[in-house]
């Protein structure tokens, strides 16, 4: 490949490179193998794996599409909006969630964007510290979901489940997959809503 070098480009094949070999196969020297340059060359961009893999997980973060919520939107609406986004770009790239969940930090735009959603809480009456922790929750919920979804765990074990628990599954199809996510996204917004009128 005789593409110039840039960040933006290590970023796009590594993420591309994930997708075929998943994290634990991704390493700097693969990178510069696809790249067709050595690992050095790579270090005028990226000084270690880490950077590289921040570079990857502010990318997927950013490609959910941050912001605050509309002008028309309620804090409900964005806010199950956001989620749903988030868990889609996560599941858009194998294991985003690890990723994602191992990023030591996030670009400046990405921390930008973050507050401009704490002000758009906060002119919806949040607090501060309320918006913060409510998006906090959403987010751990969305890469925990991820993460199990991706980990591709069936939930077998030799254990006989008991009669109570075969009922929940056939009644709800099991904890995952989208009605599953749809509830849990459910009692946290309901729970947010109680939490916010206790302080008004």
């Amino acid at each position: 490949m005789n593409k110039r070098l840039t960040r933006q480009l290590l970023v796009e094949t590594g993420l591309r490179l994930l997708d075929e070999v998943g994290l634990d196969g991704l390493t700097v020297r693969r990178l510069a193998a696809e790249l067709g340059v050595q690992s050095p060359a790579l270090y005028w961009h990226i000084r270690t794996k880490q950077e590289l893999l921040d570079g990857m997980a502010d990318a997927i973060v950013l490609a959910a599409g941050m912001g605050p919520p509309r002008a028309d939107e309620s804090w409900q609406d964005w806010l199950a909006r956001r989620a749903r986004a988030y868990r889609a770009s996560l599941s858009a790239h194998r294991d985003g969630a690890r990723v994602v969940s191992g990023a030591a930090s996030l670009s400046a735009r990405a921390v930008e964007l973050f507050e401009s959603e704490l002000d758009g809480m906060v002119a919806r009456g949040f607090t501060p510290g309320l918006a913060l922790r409510t998006i906090t929750a959403v987010t751990h919920y969305v890469n925990g979901v991820v993460l199990h979804e991706q980990a591709g765990r069936t939930g077998h074990s030799d254990v006989r489940p008991g009669p109570t628990l075969l009922a929940a599954v056939r009644e709800s199809g099991g904890p995952l997959g989208d009605d599953g996510f749809e509830h849990g996204l459910r009692a946290l917004v309901a729970g947010t809503a109680q939490a916010l009128a206790n302080t008004s």
